[in-house]
């Protein structure tokens, strides 16, 4: 197996494993840093629908002892079932778009100038969320109506648009309808798990015809950076949100964008589709 390439893998699934549950865009840093390494061809948008995977699984093993009451008391627990059915609920909005309309926003709008305008929107977008007064009504995932859901699958939704970050999206979105920080945060990486699980899934389906065992090597690599990436990035993040706003990562967005459509536009880096 090629060392370069095998180094492009790990590259990326870092970059994935950082970037999936912050709100500065996984899709948007994976564009960025495949158009960088030229790792963008048909092969590599499969290598990253792969280490997505990666990322999902890190999602569930930090929180495998609440999954796992879910699921176990889903016979007896009100509580159990109305979580997974607002996960369900918010999965749909995302869910019917994607289909209605991603293939027309993959052909159009996944480059690296609208990548960098939309990082530079989203971070003026979490800066003005930020410096709201916020009303908290909901300080619990289990205290979470239906409409609620739904409301945070309306603003995930807007992360089919690359560079908006999903995450950020739901986080944000939550903030805004009155969720706790610490709720839409905790809210945000159980919506992921189906949400990107199903992506997955589907992305690896409809390019099957891709797939190939000499590819074995670098998908382990870049899975194994990814999950491990991911694992450390969750378990920050739970802390920081704890004693902390999302404001550095809105000026971390703005002047990440402003960088990359200077660079466009001088010449200085040619940023492939």
């Amino acid at each position: 197996m090629d060392f370069v390439l095998l180094l492009k893998a790990a590259v990326m699934g870092v970059v994935e494993g950082l970037t999936e549950f912050l709100p500065v865009s996984s899709t948007g840093h994976l564009i960025l840093a495949g158009s960088l390494m030229h790792f963008n061809d048909a092969r590599g948008k499969l290598f990253e629908i792969v280490i997505q995977s990666a990322a999902i699984l890190a999602v569930v093993w930090e929180f495998r002892g609440r999954i796992g009451g879910v699921l176990g008391g889903l016979g007896s627990d009100p509580k159990a079932r109305r979580l997974l059915l607002n996960v369900g609920i918010a999965f749909l909005p995302l869910a019917v778009l994607g289909l209605l309309f991603g293939k027309m926003l993959k052909a159009n709008l996944f480059n690296a100038p609208t990548v960098a305008t939309t990082f530079i929107v989203g971070g003026l977008i979490i800066l003005w969320a930020e410096r709201r007064q916020h009303s908290v009504r909901v300080h619990s995932v289990d205290d979470l109506t239906p409409l609620d859901a739904l409301k945070v699958g309306i603003a995930q939704a807007f992360a089919l648009i690359p560079g908006t970050s999903r995450s950020g999206a739901t986080i944000i979105g939550g903030m805004l309808f009155g969720l706790s920080r610490q709720v839409a945060t905790e809210f945000t990486f159980y919506l992921a798990i189906p949400t990107l699980g199903v992506a997955s899934v589907y992305s690896l389906y409809k390019e099957r015809a891709l797939l190939s065992v000499d590819d074995l090597g670098m998908w382990v690599v870049g899975m194994v950076a990814a999950f491990i990436s991911a694992f450390f990035c969750v378990r920050w993040l739970l802390r920081y949100i704890s004693t902390h706003t999302f404001v550095p990562f809105a000026w971390y967005r703005i002047v990440f964008g402003i960088v990359v459509l200077v660079t466009a536009w001088s010449g200085v880096v040619t940023w492939a589709d």
